[in-house]
Formats: C-alpha cells, structure tokens, sequence
C-alpha cells in the first residue's frame, strides 16, 4: 500500500456546529433514544416501553407532531414536546423529469443542501441517498467530485432523506387501516453525494433505523451502498450493516483508474480485488455490483473487457457488472461511449458469464443522472473560510 499517497484534494470535513435547544429525537439509534429519554425525565423502568412507542409513531406511522401519539399520557407528549423535536431535511425544491424521476434539493443543518434522487421503475422505487455535502473523492468523470467537500452528514439528515421522500410519495401507512404491502419506496442506493464509507458510522446508524421491522422495514438486500474502494471499511460495512455492496470500479488498469478514481493512488485493484473476494457477504445470492462508467476511448475497448472478466475470475468474486453511458454535464472532459461499443463491451461480459446489464440513464432532463448530482448552493467552489462562515464555525 503506497499510504502517502494522496486521497484527495481535501480530505478533512468541517466539523458540524451542534444546534442548540431541543434534541431531534431523528437519527438517534435505539439505545441513543432511550439514554437521551432517561436524561430528561423518562423513568428508566419505562424507557424501553417509551422508545418502542416513540420509535412506531415516528418511522412506522411518519408522526411528527408528540401530540399525535394517543397511545402516551397527555402530560408525556406535552413534557416531550417541551424537549424534543422531530425534523428532517427541509426540502428545497422538486423537479420531476419526463421518465418520473423526481430530484429534490433538501436544505440541512447549516444551511448546506444536497441532493435526492428518486426513480421510479415497474416493480419497485429507488431512493439514491446522499451521505456528505460534497465530496472528497474528485473522481475525474462526476460532476459531485467537483464540489469540494463540506461535511458529512449526520445519521438524522440521511435517513431524513428516506423519510422525507416517503413524505412526497404520501406513502405512510394509516394506524387502524388495512396495510398495503406495495412500496413506492423499495430500495435505497447510497450513491448520491458523498462516499458512504467516509461517514461509516452515521451511514451505518442512518441504514439500522431503516431496516428496523418497527419503523420503515426496509430489508438490508434492499439497500445498495457504493463506495470507490476504502479497502479497511468494506468487511465493516457486511458486519455492522449486512447491506449489499457496489464498487464504483470503472477502469481494469492501476494507470487508468489513478485518473479517474483517485483513491486507487492509495488502495491499487488488486487491494481492492482482495478485500472484496474476502467480503462476508459475498455469494451467487448477493453478488457484488461493479459499477462501471462507459468513457470514449478512456475505458471501453474489447481489451478492457477481456481485462475486467480476467480479474473477477482471478479473485472468483461473485459478481454482476453494471454498464453505466456516461451522463454529460457542462465541462465534462469525457464523452458517452457510442451504443455500438457499449453493447459489444456488454456482449463480452455476458458471454463470459456475468450479468452485464446496461443502466438506462434516467433523469438527464434534469441532472438527476449518475454522477450529475451537485447542490446548486455549492456549485462554485468556495474557500474554506467561506465554508467555515456558512456553518457557523
């Protein structure tokens, strides 16, 4: 491993300014709910009981108001709401696209937006997740990379996100109403801004409180994360989260993928390679995606292809490979490989074996694509000192 290479070009996140006033009760794990209950007045031989409650009312029911929970004593609810509150992200603006894919700009603590994708297909509904505001990667064909990174988010505004789409979906369930099984919201990919193992702990927290029965449900082979290849956090993310695993992988050179995802300068392919043949979760089942972007002339050739079989095989990891035509934005240094080399590059894979499914790009209209996704706050690059002004530092 060569460790001083660099990372990239701003590694360090601002630290975040803790409001003041009322706990967000949103965001907090269990055990987190039930210390924070206790500390302001919640008997402890009742905490379990009130958390469980608490809990259904928020992310079963998406209550936010403590009056509303008629299975607490009126003097609880208003002793609650004198304490605590239950806020997500403040949503921006909402743009739909021609093929229903809705983008929302959601506003966070500090004032700082990110973005949220949400696609809809026959069978199911995709929530593309933002997990910093920015990020640190500068991976050479995402217009996200351009953004410098600003901080990480907090386990409350990722799964805010969650439930501020179910919110725009009208998808809550009614209490004391037949349940409909039909999810508009089915999965979540943790593939907008940001990469999610820079923030593992409040991805981590943010992806428990989903998949808890009680609450939103989502079981964890619903939930994708994708991340550029932080070799020491992958087997943490099959233990302490259980989720399946996409690896933004893009090139089958060391030379080739140091441009374009620069954290190959720190963790080479075959360090990559390894750690995911080694992933706990790895099977025929659960295979692990490879993202793979289609460049012109950068990444697509016959020998690319052969390239890419060559080292999935070597490390035998179960996997399927998803092509991805690369989605154009203003001063981008790379075009869209021609559907001709795309499909010849997919024909390849599949006779090998592996799934090679070509991603419909969705949302172009309106920068909803992947590797679009960049806030319109942030958009020009601001000095660290007008950063650190913004969040109030």
């Amino acid at each position: 491993m060569s460790a001083k290479a660099p990372i990239t070009q701003d590694v360090m996140t601002i630290p975040r300014k803790l409001p003041e006033g009322p706990i967000n009760l949103v965001g907090l794990t269990r055990a987190q709910m039930r210390e924070v209950l206790i500390e302001n007045g919640t008997p402890e031989k009742q905490a379990k009981m009130r958390v469980g409650q608490i809990w259904q009312w928020i992310y079963q029911w998406g209550v936010r108001d403590f009056a509303e929970m008629t299975n607490l004593a009126k003097t609880y609810r208003a002793d609650l709401a004198e304490k605590f509150v239950i806020e997500i992200p403040e949503v921006v603006s909402r743009q739909v696209s021609e093929d229903g894919t809705r983008k929302y700009l959601v506003r966070i603590v500090g004032g700082h937006e990110v973005e949220v994708v949400y696609i809809p297909e026959e069978g199911r509904g995709t929530l593309c997740v933002s997990s910093q505001v920015g990020c640190t990667l500068t991976c050479s064909f995402c217009h996200t990379g351009t953004q410098k990174l600003v901080r990480n988010l907090t386990s409350a505004e990722i799964v805010g996100q969650i439930m501020m789409a179910r919110d725009d979906l009208e998808e809550w369930p009614v209490p004391g109403e037949p349940k409909d099984e039909t999810r508009l919201l089915s999965n979540i990919v943790l593939m907008g801004m940001g990469e999610p193992l820079y923030n593992f702990d409040n991805v981590r927290d943010a992806m428990k409180i989903a998949m808890d029965p009680e609450g939103i449900s989502l079981s964890r082979r619903r939930i994708t994360l994708s991340t550029s290849g932080v070799v020491p956090e992958i087997a943490r993310t099959a233990e302490e989260i259980g989720c399946l695993l996409a690896i933004s992988f893009h090139a089958t050179t060391d030379e080739t993928r140091d441009i374009l995802v620069p954290i190959n300068k720190r963790w080479k392919i075959k360090e990559l390679l390894q750690a995911l043949a080694d992933y706990p979760r790895a099977s025929n089942s659960e295979r692990i995606t490879f993202e793979y972007v289609m460049l012109e002339g950068v990444n697509d050739t016959k020998e690319d292809a052969h390239r890419l079989i060559e080292l999935i095989k070597e490390y035998n990891i179960p996997a399927k490979i998803n092509l991805i035509p690369f989605n154009e934005w203003p001063g981008a240094p790379y075009k869209r490989s021609s559907g001709n080399r795309i499909h010849a590059f997919a024909d390849i894979i599949y006779k090998a074996g592996y799934a090679s499914p070509i991603r419909t790009p969705r949302g172009e209209d309106i920068m909803a694509a992947c590797g679009q996704l960049k806030s319109a706050t942030e958009r020009a690059r601001k000095s660290r000192k007008q950063i650190e002004a913004e969040a109030g530092l």
